[in-house]
């Protein structure tokens, strides 16, 4: 199927001319360097050496993403194929509740990380989703997938996965439901990529007809595939420089400090909070924590916030909504909008579990 929405090309100065981009390749340069300098640091982490310590948490971040970058490239490029017009019939015309709760449901049932889930996001946006729609499926994506549930049913019980779920599913409607809303009151821009849906459109007879006319060869597969890795730079210049900068945080902040004093309190729960936002971990990498929480600390609130919070507070996904939609207002508003309802839900969590 054509591409219909070619991308802005983010490698262009505004005289046409190729420029580098710096940040993307440096960023990239010094995660393969740390990645294979865990080699030459895989002996004894006695001293905790921070460069030892640095190149050792590249190395684990990657092995732990990299399917999900993988996955998300793929699945950028074959959204890259697909007409504006389906992916809208599949989420909904823009705006309304029904739109969000498709959105919501269908960042469920992707099994993607949260890294490679921005890669799908910003696609999404770009093929014409409302930034509701938009947000309410990054907020529901990261770890609501099939694996990360089966692994939190196993570390904390089916009782609390499905509460979390249940309560996470919640968060990202209403937030989806509310950035809608702000749009339609012109507090924030809407999406200039919106497209409505022709007069007599029907889904499955214009799909016949799309993939009868595509020759599914070499060329084809290869060509998705260039797309798929030129459309997400813009995204991958943020997830190496996130992973860059997790790594240095846990080179120099004892995670295990934070863990001590998430007790079942507002002070438990505040410290939660920021050590979400401090520490820039994927959803593999929080969902342990997270159970530990959960387990060890007693505060499954706190467990909640802090698969949420980091959710709402990425530094990633806001540097890359604000990317995406070229909007602070819109990668502001995520945090702003989602983070309270986390903290309040967290609170009553523990509220009820320790009552």
């Amino acid at each position: 199927m054509a591409n219909c929405c070619p991308s802005d090309d983010h490698n262009h100065d505004q005289h046409g001319k190729s420029r580098i981009d710096y940040l993307l390749w440096g960023s990239l340069s010094l995660t393969v360097l740390l990645y294979l300098g865990y080699w030459f640091f895989s002996g004894d982490l006695a001293g905790h050496n921070w460069l030892v310590t640095l190149a050792h948490s590249v190395f684990d971040l990657m092995n732990t993403v990299w399917w999900g970058l993988l996955l998300g490239l793929v699945m950028v490029a074959v959204l890259s194929e697909i007409p504006r017009e389906f992916v809208i019939a599949i989420l909904g015309r823009r705006n309304g509740l029904g739109g969000i709760l498709r959105a919501t449901l269908g960042g469920v049932l992707l099994d993607l990380c949260s890294h490679g889930i921005l890669m799908v996001g910003a696609k999404l946006y770009e093929r014409g989703a409302s930034i509701g729609q938009v947000i309410a499926f990054l907020v529901a994506s990261p770890w609501n997938s099939f694996s990360l549930t089966l692994i939190l049913v196993a570390l904390i019980g089916l009782k609390w996965t499905l509460a979390f779920i249940f309560l996470s599913l919640l968060i990202a409607v209403v937030t989806g439901y509310i950035f809608d809303r702000l749009v339609a009151r012109g507090v924030l821009p809407e999406n200039p990529n919106s497209i409505d849906l022709p007069d007599g459109f029907e889904f499955w007879p214009e799909a016949r007809k799309g993939l009868a006319a595509t020759t599914f060869d070499l060329a084809f597969f290869r060509d998705m595939a260039i797309k798929g890795v030129k459309e997400s730079r813009m995204v991958l210049r943020w997830i190496f420089f996130g992973i860059l900068l997790a790594s240095l945080v846990r080179a120099f902040v004892d995670t295990g400090s934070f863990q001590t004093y998430f007790g079942p309190t507002l002070a438990g729960l505040g410290l939660t909070v920021i050590a979400a936002t401090i520490i820039e971990v994927c959803s593999e990498g929080s969902t342990p924590i997270a159970a530990d929480l959960v387990t060890r600390a007693g505060a499954p609130g706190n467990g909640f916030a802090f698969l949420m919070a980091g959710v709402a507070t990425d530094y990633t996904e806001i540097m890359i909504l604000r990317e995406t939609t070229k909007s602070w207002k819109i990668a502001l508003f995520l945090p702003l909008i989602s983070l309270p309802q986390t903290i309040f839900i967290a609170w009553l969590i523990n509220v009820t579990a320790t009552g």
